[in-house]
């Protein structure tokens, strides 16, 4: 590990985070030791100190980081934000992912950008029981991101059929975000003349095509007025096809249910985080603030290797196979190209962490 890279992480971290040096040192090596390990597990990142210390004493040090240090989701998503220049409206993704650590569940709420060519987790809450979120946490967590960034900053938020409700619905309206939710076809809405109908009645004699079907109807326990749009997906071969509904604030329905296909975006983002990339389920932590740490070192090393795949590509595009889909995302590319450079060409990775970053963050 270029010790080049190592001083500075250290320099530049040190301006957003109020940590002594040695813990500087050890976020440094986290950062560093996921990249090149592609993996979380701290047996394999201790590996990575610089200097004669043996690896049980390296390995007890990064134990001794994740019991006492707690990083300011805050000040990361301010930095993720900063890094990849994603300060003009954006799509947002609501989503969860979850996984086992023995009989142990592991549950994160987390809310992710989502642009054309970036997947990156912005703010997160780890949840203390395995299942859905319920309202209170999907509204404390929207809550703090509308206090850092402001509903202008999203140009919608896409979110799958778990996230539905009365009271969830009703606080994003009251905020003005701008939302597409996919709802389930048994879903009862009610139209103009007062009467309550499930989406499934109301789509039965429409032809199931692709193209796009809208509607205006109520949602009653919201006591809301909002806009429906369905598509008809085939199902793959043996399989029965399902309506595509979705529910938006927005005046474009149409537009709604194509910018939703964005949303798929966040379940490659919890693929980067785990098996197509940095691994994340070979954690053996289990504490909820242990776990909110790591997601912070996460998100700050997938910002890195995206930066990464910027130098790399400028603004070339990633070539297609021939059954349509890109060679490479622009995850793996950068990922790629960061733990290449770290061994061999460390001025590239310097470059690629070092240009434009901030000097100075402002937390409220």
């Amino acid at each position: 590990m270029p010790i080049t890279i190592h001083t500075a992480l250290i320099e530049t971290l040190s301006r957003h985070f109020a940590l002594r040096n040695s813990r500087l040192e050890t976020l440094a090596v986290l950062i560093i030791g996921m990249v090149q390990g592609r993996t979380v597990n701290l047996s394999h990142v201790a590996s990575q100190f610089p200097g004669a210390a043996q690896h049980g004493s390296n390995y007890r040090r990064l134990q001794r980081f994740f019991q006492s240090i707690r990083l300011d989701q805050a000040l990361v998503a301010q930095l993720v934000v900063r890094m990849l220049n994603l300060s003009r409206p954006k799509c947002l993704a609501l989503d969860r992912t979850s996984w086992k650590v023995g009989c142990k569940d592991i549950n994160i709420l987390m809310l992710a950008i989502v642009t054309r060519r970036f997947r990156v987790p912005l703010l997160w809450t780890v949840l203390d029981h395995q299942g859905n979120s319920n309202t209170h946490q999907r509204i404390e967590l929207m809550r703090r991101y509308l206090d850092l960034f402001g509903a202008a900053s999203i140009e919608l938020l896409l979110a799958d059929r778990e996230f539905i409700g009365a009271d969830w619905v009703k606080f994003l309206m009251q905020n003005k975000v701008p939302f597409a939710i996919r709802v389930k076809v048994g879903q009862c809405v009610a139209l103009a003349d007062g009467k309550l109908w499930t989406l499934q009645t109301l789509l039965r004699k429409r032809r199931k095509s692709r193209s796009v079907t809208t509607l205006e109807a109520g949602l009653p326990a919201a006591s809301v007025r909002l806009s429906f749009a369905a598509k008809w997906i085939d199902g793959r071969k043996g399989q029965q096809g399902e309506w595509l509904i979705v529910m938006t604030n927005s005046q474009d329905a149409k537009a709604a249910i194509i910018a939703y296909k964005s949303r798929w975006a966040v379940e490659c983002l919890f693929g980067d985080a785990k098996t197509r990339g940095f691994n994340i389920e070979d954690t053996r932590m289990t504490a909820p603030d242990k776990i909110d740490t790591l997601t912070a070192i996460l998100a700050i090393a997938i910002t890195w290797a995206y930066r990464c795949a910027t130098q790399t590509m400028g603004m070339k595009a990633i070539k297609r196979k021939a059954h349509g889909r890109r060679e490479k995302s622009w995850f793996r590319i950068g990922l790629d190209a960061l733990r290449a450079w770290i061994n061999f060409s460390p001025q590239n990775a310097l470059t690629a962490w070092l240009s434009t970053f901030p000097k100075t963050i402002k937390t409220q």
